[in-house]
């Protein structure tokens, strides 16, 4: 029997990360995967979707270079060209994790893992072959799957999760997205923008619900001026895929009506996947859906931990990977700080792109606070203007005692990268004066969150 100081059950963004820094810290780690190295984020969402979207930015490009003094004939889109790029920059992206393995000499155990009694991981290899692993430390991080609706079964041709969506042989004409979080959204621009017909439908109120209500307001106008149809308030209570195609009942404010599409993308959301990894036979204790963990990722059994989207909190890469290092930290004696679950940025790469954290002015207003909420539109930036990209705003929010920055909402082109300048400042406490305060470069988009912190105090110069 092998032994190990660590062994992690999932190779994702939370358990790569966690072994490789057990690593650092002089542990004797292996990880268990039965899949690619890297996990879903790296082989099959955050990294491959970016690839599809970034094609779909330059053909948009394309089809407006007139707009930049350029002429471009004949530009067509090359879905099964945009899928191999994709899989191609997933495919050199798992290797760097073995490469990264290799290098901080973590065993990589091939195999389906389940917890055993008495510190052990039985593994289960493709032939079928069982071996026990013996560990002080064992993480579970096995991630999550698209989740299932009962009128929406994913048959994985004409109704679809996320993995098919990355890999469709054909572009369909029409498509149907159910679900309008970040992957329904980003699916949703990029068929959209290659030339498919997409409807939305959204059970909430509004698309992106999770965002500030202005930045959701912001979006819609945006899809539905580049032709999308979207339906809010509505349900999909039916599909039947029995002809060529898929006709939808969906239930909407107005009435029920009939939707004919080519694919149905079901995107409402991840579930966990707790099943088959021993958790019973141990006596890790679950609530709905979720290991039950404390600050530092102990469950009630000791020496076994669990990180990423089998816990609560975000199902984001970024949350499980520092959840894995405060994790591994913590393990090895160290004395790390609990995660502040109200800082985590949140991103969605559609077109314009959305980031977020911290409150939203509904949210800081039901919690107490007395609020001065600032706005700089990206129609008064000269960077964004210059770039094309002047959709989008900036949206800022401090309570008015203290000058704290309770929340950012950003939407608009490359706001993904912007949102850490936040994200930062909140950790050090920084107030809106400060930030106002900050020289930011010119012309760039980053001087928008300058000039909206200008705008809650009354100062703002370009408005």
């Amino acid at each position: 029997m092998s032994k190990y100081d660590l062994i992690v059950i999932g190779s994702g963004p939370g358990g790569y990360v966690a072994a490789i820094r057990a690593s650092q810290l002089g542990m004797k780690v292996g990880v268990v995967e039965k899949a690619e190295l890297g996990g879903v984020c790296l082989n099959w969402g955050c990294i491959p979707t970016k690839a599809l979207l970034k094609s779909a930015n330059v053909f948009e490009y394309i089809k407006h270079a007139k707009d930049y003094g350029i002429e471009v004939k004949d530009a067509k889109a090359d879905l099964q060209g945009m899928v191999k790029r994709s899989r191609d920059v997933a495919g050199g992206m798992s290797k760097g994790i073995q490469f990264l393995f290799k290098k901080n000499k973590i065993d990589h155990i091939a195999g389906h893992g389940k917890l055993k009694k008495g510190g052990k991981v039985e593994v289960t290899a493709a032939e079928g072959k069982k071996t026990d692993y013996d560990a002080k430390h064992i993480i579970v991080a096995t991630g999550g799957r698209s989740r299932e609706l009962p009128a929406l079964k994913i048959d994985g041709k004409k109704i679809i999760g996320y993995r098919e969506a990355m890999v469709l042989e054909s572009q369909p004409k029409k498509m149907l997205v159910v679900g309008s979080g970040a992957i329904g959204v980003e699916f949703a621009y990029f068929y959209n923008s290659i030339g498919t017909e997409v409807t939305i439908v959204e059970f909430m109120p509004r698309i992106v619900p999770v965002e500030d209500e202005e930045v959701s307001k912001a979006l819609e106008k945006s899809f539905k001026k580049s032709g999308m149809t979207i339906h809010t308030s509505s349900e999909v209570t039916a599909v039947d895929a029995k002809g060529k195609g898929c006709v939808a009942t969906v239930k909407t404010p107005s009435g029920e009506i009939k939707i004919e599409a080519d694919v149905v993308l079901s995107a409402v959301g991840v579930t966990t996947n707790l099943e088959g990894i021993g958790l019973e036979d141990v006596g890790v204790k679950t609530d709905k859906g979720k290991i039950l963990v404390d600050d530092f990722y102990k469950t009630n059994v000791n020496g076994v931990y669990a990180i990423g989207d089998v816990v609560k909190g975000p199902a984001l890469a970024h949350v499980a990977s520092a959840e894995g290092i405060i994790c591994v930290e913590k393990i090895a004696g160290h004395n790390p700080e609990p995660m502040n679950y109200n800082n985590i940025p949140g991103c969605t790469y559609c077109s314009p792109e959305i980031a977020s954290v911290g409150y939203t002015e509904e949210a800081a207003k039901k919690a107490g606070y007395q609020i001065k909420v600032g706005k700089f539109p990206f129609t008064a930036s000269g960077k964004a203007k210059a770039a094309g990209a002047a959709d989008g705003f900036v949206k800022v929010i401090f309570d008015a005692k203290y000058g704290e920055w309770l929340g950012a909402h950003f939407i608009g082109a490359n706001v993904t990268e912007m949102i850490a300048e936040v994200v930062v400042a909140r950790k050090l406490e920084t107030t809106g004066h400060e930030i106002i305060k900050s020289v930011h470069p010119h012309p760039t988009m980053s001087e928008a969150v300058m000039e909206a912190a200008a705008a809650a105090y009354d100062e703002v110069i370009h408005l």
